[in-house]
């Protein structure tokens, strides 16, 4: 048998939205919290507010996240929702992870 047609891993598969580091951070932190406000996200993922930012705005100009603004005691509010297609795209992210670890193990 071919050894490539045991294998259902494709490169093509892996979201490349998701697949940064500080997205995906993101992504699995907004995962089980749902929505996070700037402050908590740069604090969790050890991000400065530039970088975290820009990452952000990637998300959700694929659909990923929902960023709202607001004021609170006269401060900004910066909230970040995880949305269904990027709920949906993390679980898929997390299913191609899922692939490429299965291909690399050797089967007995």
């Amino acid at each position: 048998m071919d050894p490539d047609t045991k294998n259902d891993f494709d490169i093509e598969r892996i979201d490349e939205v998701v697949h940064g580091r500080l997205r995906l951070g993101v992504m699995a932190y907004l995962s089980t919290a749902g929505t996070a406000d700037f402050s908590t996200l740069k604090a969790r993922l050890q991000a400065t507010d530039g970088n975290l930012s820009v990452h952000l705005r990637k998300l959700e100009e694929a659909g990923y996240v929902a960023i709202a603004k607001s004021f609170v005691a006269k401060k900004p509010l910066t909230t970040v929702t995880l949305t269904e297609p990027g709920r949906a795209a993390f679980i898929g992210y997390l299913d191609s992870m899922a692939r490429l670890v299965n291909s690399a193990t050797p089967s007995i």
